[in-house]
């Protein structure tokens, strides 16, 4: 639940009301007030106002996961697909986007403005094993260099997943990751 909430957003709501009651009290002559809100009030709403320029919106599920594939998760999942779904549902700081080290270390993301961009994600069962697909838009990067870099990949996200890359729509790219039975 905490993953869901906005620091930024916390900073911004306490720090203006500390900030406010601050120069309320300056004006109303109460040295204790006010001193709590310009020392506690201004910091926080400037860190709010920080944290909020270089933020990263969690990215949402495309489709809502069905009770029997989230009891297939809680069996199957690897830690990596674990990481990677709970890294990408969360509000995140101090990165340019959601999975950009993994895109530059794969070497799908040449330039920023070449980087796959994920829109979305959703969690499945193929063949009665659990998945978790991926969703992205690629307009720069063609599904052929996505295939080129299946294998390394599959060394990247695993052990324990199988890679299947897909096209389903121009510009659009689906990562998706099974859980290879033991």
């Amino acid at each position: 639940m905490l993953r869901q909430i906005s620091l930024g957003t916390i900073g911004l709501i306490v720090g203006s009301i500390l900030t406010i009651t601050g120069f309320v009290a300056y004006a109303a002559d109460n040295a204790t007030l006010n001193l709590v809100g310009f020392f506690y009030g201004i910091p926080l709403l400037l860190g709010g106002l920080a944290l909020k320029a270089n933020e990263l919106k969690p990215i949402p599920f495309s489709q809502s996961t069905t009770p029997s594939v989230l009891l297939l998760r809680k069996e199957q999942a690897t830690v990596t697909q674990n990481k990677i779904r709970k890294d990408i549902t969360r509000y995140c700081y101090g990165q340019d986007a959601h999975l950009d080290s993994a895109l530059s270390y794969l070497g799908l993301s040449p330039t920023d403005e070449e980087r796959p961009i994920i829109t979305a994600l959703r969690e499945t069962e193929v063949n009665g094993a659990y998945a978790l697909i991926l969703e992205f838009d690629s307009p720069f990067i063609a599904i052929d260099a996505w295939q080129q870099k299946q294998e390394k990949m599959t060394s990247y996200f695993g052990p324990g997943v199988e890679i299947q890359i897909t096209q389903p729509d121009e510009n659009k790219i689906e990562l998706t990751l099974i859980t290879i039975s033991k």
